[in-house]
Parts: C-alpha cells; sequence; structure tokens
C-alpha cells in the first residue's frame, strides 16, 4: 500500500501502482470529469500513470492555467498527427503550448495555404472523435534516434541527440502517431473535445538561428469548453478593431516604414498624445519628489562590462566602432544614473534620491519580433532610479506602489495584478545578496498592502522584482510597470554615501517604471479606449464644423474663444455636407463636434455632438466653453482642485 497526501492535509492509503485517474474516481464523479492531469509531489503527470510509492498528490482541473496548458499541448499533437496523416512528407520539430493556445513548427518544401489549414482542422476533429488512446512510453536513446531517422523525422532525432546524457526520452503514441513528448498528456484524444481552431501560419528559423532551415509555424487556440473559445475569438474581433496601427493611421497619430526599422514617426497629434502622457507623468513624479537628469546615448563598452549589461544584453545592443574605441547606444538609463549619483559626496542624510529620465534607448529587437508600438527598437520610459538607505527600502516600495496605483486608477485602469519575480537561473551576485533582496522587496510589498503571485526564476539579472498587469477594457493583460531591487549595480559601479557612523556604504537601488515604454503604453492606451480618449488627454479636442458658408465668419469666433480657453481645437470650413464631415471626424474619434450655421451665428449658439451620441444638444456659446474646458481638466489637476476647495470649505 502507499499513502496519497491530499491538499487539504488528509491522507489516504491506496494499493501501489494506482492510478491518479482511479484516484479521482474516489474522490467525485465531476472531478473525474474535469480532470486532465494530476500533479504527483511537484511533477505534473498523466492520469494515466501508475503511481508506485507514496505521494502528495492535486488533481489538475482543465478550467485551471495548468489544465488549459496541457489541453493546448495536446492540441497541438493532435494537429501534428493531422498533418502527418495529409502530408506526410513534412516533418514536425517542435509544438509548445502557449497562451492562448499553441503552435507547430514543421519542414515542408511547399508552403502551407489557408485551405490546408481547413482540411487540417477537420481532421483534427476527425481525431478527436476517434478517441484514440494516448500512452507513454520510455524509449532506449539510440533506439529513439534510429526510429525517427527511419520515418524521415531528421529535427527530432536532433532534438534527441542533443538532450543531456541521462535524460530519459519519454515517447507518445495515439492511434498510428509517434512523437517525442515529456508530457503530461491526456487519457486520450476525445478528452481534448472541439473546441479549438487554427489561426494563422507564419515564418521561424529552426532553434532561432537565420542560419538553419526556414520552418512554417501554424498558429492555434485551444480552449476548456466551445463557449470559451467562441469568446476568445469575440475578443480576437474586437481586438482587430481596436487594433493600434489601425486606428493610429485613422486618427493620423503615427507611422512606421522599412527605412527606419523599429522606429516611430509620431505626427502632429500623435505627438500631443505622446507630450501630454509624458508631462502628466512628469507631474505626478515632481510631486513625489523626484528629480530630472538626462544622460548620454554613446558610452564606451568598458562601461557595459563593468556593469555586466555586455555580458548579458550584448546581442541587443548596438554598436558603433569609433577608431580605436567600440561604443554601444545605451539599452537603459540605469548605469548612467549610478555615474550622477557619484558625483561629489553623498550622506545619509542625502537618501533617498528619487532620479528620473524619459530617456531614449535603443535595443536591437530581431526584425521579425517587431510589433507596431509594441515592440520597437527606439524607445522611452518613464525610467527612474531611487538610491536610499536598507532601513528606508519598505516605505519607498510602499510609496512607489502607491503612486503606481493611482496613475492607472486616473488613466482609466482598475484591474491591476501583481506578480513577485525571484532570481533567475543567471544571475550577478552571491545568495546571500539575494536572500536579502527578495525578503527586504517582499516586506516593502506587504506594507504597500499588495496581495501578489510568484513568478518564480523571472527577476532582472540584478535583483527580484514587483511586476504590474493591467487588464484592458477586453479582458487582455498587459505588464507595465515594475519595481526592482538591487544591491548588486551599486557595488559594481562602486556608488557609495556616508553613513551616520562616518563610514562608506552602498545604497540600495529601486529600479522603476510606471508606464514602462512609452511607445507600447500608448499602444495599449489607444486599445483600451479604442481610440474614443478622455478628453483631457485627446489630441484634438473639439472641432468646429460649418453646415454651410454663410456660418464661417461665427465659425472662426467659435474656433478663436476655443483656443482662448486652452483647448485643443480645429476649424472645418470644408465645402462638404455637414453628415459627411461628422462621419469623417467621427472615424478621427473627435470627442466633441461643434456643428455652427446661419441658426446658430444669430443665436450665438452651438450644435454640439458628443462622439458615439446620435442626438445633438444645442448650447449657448459660453456654455459650450464651460463644458469643455471643465471635462478637459486632467485627473490628477482635478483632484488636486477638488482638494484645495475641501481645504477651503474647512476654514470658511
Amino acid at each position: 500500500m502507499i499513502t496519497i497526501r491530499f491538499p487539504d492535509g488528509s491522507n489516504r492509503e491506496f494499493p501501489k501502482g494506482i492510478t491518479g485517474w482511479e484516484i479521482a474516481k474516489t474522490l467525485s464523479t465531476s472531478l473525474v470529469k474535469e480532470a486532465v492531469a494530476v500533479r504527483i509531489q511537484d511533477e505534473l503527470w498523466d492520469l494515466t500513470r501508475p503511481i508506485e510509492s507514496d505521494a502528495a498528490f492535486e488533481v489538475i482541473k482543465r478550467n485551471s492555467d495548468t489544465g488549459l496548458d496541457i489541453l493546448r499541448h495536446d492540441a497541438a499533437h493532435v494537429f501534428a498527427e493531422a498533418v502527418k496523416e495529409l502530408y506526410p512528407e513534412a516533418q514536425i520539430t517542435i509544438g509548445p503550448s502557449i497562451q492562448d493556445g499553441f503552435y507547430y513548427d514543421l519542414y515542408r518544401e511547399e508552403s502551407f495555404t489557408p485551405e490546408d489549414l481547413k482540411r487540417l482542422e477537420e481532421r483534427m476533429h476527425e481525431i478527436v472523435n476517434r478517441d484514440e488512446p494516448l500512452t507513454r512510453e520510455v524509449w532506449d536513446r539510440k533506439k529513439a534516434i534510429e526510429f525517427f531517422k527511419s520515418q524521415g523525422e531528421l529535427f527530432k532525432a536532433e532534438i534527441i541527440e542533443d538532450l543531456p546524457p541521462g535524460d530519459e526520452i519519454t515517447i507518445y503514441r495515439q492511434g498510428n502517431f509517434v512523437d517525442l513528448c515529456r508530457g503530461p498528456h491526456l487519457p486520450s484524444t476525445g478528452k481534448l473535445g472541439h473546441a479549438f481552431k487554427l489561426m494563422k501560419i507564419a515564418g521561424a528559423y529552426w532553434r532561432g538561428d537565420q542560419n538553419n532551415p526556414v520552418l512554417q509555424r501554424v498558429y492555434g487556440t485551444a480552449w476548456s469548453t466551445e463557449k470559451d473559445l467562441q469568446d476568445y475569438l469575440t475578443r480576437l474581433e474586437e481586438a482587430e478593431k481596436r487594433d493600434h496601427r489601425k486606428l493610429g493611421k485613422e486618427m493620423d497619430l503615427f507611422h512606421m516604414q522599412e527605412e527606419a526599422v523599429g522606429s516611430v514617426f509620431w505626427h502632429p497629434k500623435g505627438w500631443t498624445l505622446y507630450r501630454l502622457l509624458e508631462n502628466y507623468i512628469r507631474d505626478k513624479i515632481s510631486q513625489e519628489g523626484y528629480e530630472e537628469v538626462k544622460t548620454p546615448q554613446l558610452l564606451d563598452k568598458s562601461f557595459w562590462e563593468t556593469s555586466g549589461h555586455w555580458e548579458k544584453f550584448r546581442d541587443s545592443m548596438f554598436v558603433v566602432e569609433d577608431e580605436d574605441k567600440t561604443l554601444a547606444l545605451k539599452p537603459m538609463n540605469c548605469p548612467c544614473h549610478i555615474q550622477i549619483f557619484r558625483q561629489g559626496l553623498k550622506s545619509y542624510r542625502d537618501l533617498p534620491i528619487r532620479m528620473a529620465e524619459f530617456g531614449a534607448c535603443m535595443r536591437n529587437e530581431r526584425s521579425g519580433a517587431l510589433q507596431g508600438l509594441t515592440r520597437v527598437r527606439s524607445m522611452v520610459q518613464d525610467d527612474a532610479h531611487i538610491f536610499c538607505r536598507e532601513d528606508q527600502l519598505a516605505d519607498e516600495t510602499r510609496k512607489f506602489c502607491l503612486l503606481l496605483l493611482n496613475v492607472y486608477r486616473e488613466l482609466g485602469f482598475e484591474e491591476v495584478v501583481v506578480k513577485f519575480a525571484d532570481r533567475p537561473p543567471v544571475r550577478a551576485g552571491e545568495d546571500a545578496v539575494w536572500d536579502k533582496a527578495e525578503a527586504q522587496l517582499e516586506a516593502g510589498a506587504r506594507k504597500a498592502g499588495l496581495s501578489y503571485t510568484l513568478n518564480p526564476g523571472e527577476g532582472a539579472f540584478y535583483g527580484p522584482k514587483l511586476e504590474f498587469i493591467l487588464k484592458d477594457a477586453i479582458g487582455r493583460d498587459w505588464q507595465c510597470g515594475t519595481l526592482q531591487l538591487d544591491f548588486v549595480m551599486p557595488e559594481r559601479l562602486d556608488a557609495s554615501y556616508i553613513g551616520e557612523d562616518g563610514k562608506k556604504y552602498r545604497p540600495a537601488m529601486l529600479h522603476r517604471a510606471i508606464l514602462g515604454t512609452l511607445e507600447r503604453f500608448i499602444a495599449i492606451f489607444i486599445e483600451h479606449y479604442a481610440g474614443k480618449f478622455p478628453l483631457w488627454i485627446a489630441p484634438v479636442q473639439a472641432v468646429v464644423a460649418t453646415i454651410t458658408q454663410e456660418g464661417d465668419d461665427y465659425a472662426r469666433k467659435v474656433f478663436d474663444k476655443l483656443k482662448a480657453a486652452g483647448l485643443r481645437a480645429e476649424l472645418d470650413l470644408r465645402n462638404e455636407k455637414i453628415n459627411y464631415k461628422v462621419r469623417e471626424l467621427s472615424l478621427q474619434k473627435i470627442p466633441y463636434i461643434l456643428v455652427v450655421g446661419k441658426r446658430e451665428a444669430e443665436a450665438e449658439t452651438v450644435a454640439l455632438r458628443k462622439l458615439g451620441g446620435e442626438a445633438q444638444e444645442i448650447l449657448a456659446l459660453d456654455a459650450v466653453i464651460d463644458k469643455l474646458t471643465n471635462e478637459a481638466i486632467p485627473p490628477h489637476k482635478r483632484n488636486h482642485l477638488e482638494k484645495t476647495e475641501q481645504r477651503r470649505l474647512l476654514h470658511i
């Protein structure tokens, strides 16, 4: 007999060799229906795999994150089986699960077409209906290599050849299809269900190396239920409507072109949006005691070697040869800020020092990874670094977290998830330093009242970090803000301050950003609002549009009054029908259209149309000015005005 320990702390004895599925059947009928795998100790196992010794036991349900990951991996295997049945000349390589789905990389001389995807998806449904058992087998390495070579699967054979000696070679068989895989998998293809869809075809290099063969990557999505699949497809349709690249063109915000790969051409309206957002953050951090600096773009290779970036980020840096020197464009600002900190003697009384920079950074991202504003080579971050004593860390963490959450709320993001990313496998600094850094960052997060989940192994190479993930209007997650605690770089770059006892100490260094990369955040912001920005940050807040030329003089007067009130306005005197103007301006997401004609000129009124509304409101011109100027007050200034008014009333 073996002892099985359940998540609630209870223990039960079962016969040796019992499977996870058999144990689940003793717990509940509904659990059996939802089960896709089990966790034995800390390892995921197939439901059908015998358990031979005492173990901690947990059932993995299909609608959990781990369960979905397994479903998606199974969908990749079903897809690969469909490929081998319909296109036996194709070689399969790897097929992992990814967020929202899976992909499989294939080698085939003839390109797959959308029609091929339809055939493959139909065959996948057939394979599910066959309900083929998935069985796990452990093979000898030599046997596995010879088998895949005999099948013409040279990529699979190469994978096995490169596995570390002693690694167990596990094979999964479903029907006549055999694939190399660690697992776990569902008991049979029928358990996958029909909530999947093949989405698109892309290119990829074998093992990500451009010197290797070009593969065809087929993406798919898979879900726990068909309703979840349909909800996802609906979200994709909505995301397509909100695509920042599409809206950026319609709203005349920016463009990108091949002659400046990964860089943005900001048009006047887009640059207005950029500056409004940048200045908003500038105002917020100024109130929190940050001082702004500016540092060089180009620094000597030796500088980056000392900081540790040359070793870790060399492939992502743009390098310039200048006579006998090797220089690099900065990929980040932090080492430069330490250089400013090091100028002049610092006392413990000077700390904390909060140093901010909207500094342009350059990263040599692969061209295939670039995507609109969300992945660029030339970027600006709302970057800052806090140099403080260790006894100040918890309070500085708390202050930053409160600032960040306040900013997100004012920008319209109410849902924020926090993750704690601890030490990565490849890192700088001793374990004792990491122990201290992780403990202190967690203490600060607790002081800020944050609840968070663990993101193991995803810290920066110099320290642990808090990651702040926004949820947008259609439910997508975006990791934007970050707070990283660093004891390593101040040591590497010799930053110090004089303590109360007259001795030298290393400052703790907090790397922090709220929006992250401004270009990327603007993409998120555009898509969150679908281009319908709050009035305070809309690049053009109002357009005065005439019905006929008889209203031109009055339109100019209205326009002048809007500008005098500080509103960002435009004038549309084109000889076009008003309905045409309204449709065009609505496409540009103009928040307010002020329609004027002969009647409005005589009465000193305006026909006010709000974006998204069908009706128009006839108001006196001064009332319109008051309405728009009040609505256009930025949230942080509105809050300041409200607090000022509250204080005034308390003293009356």
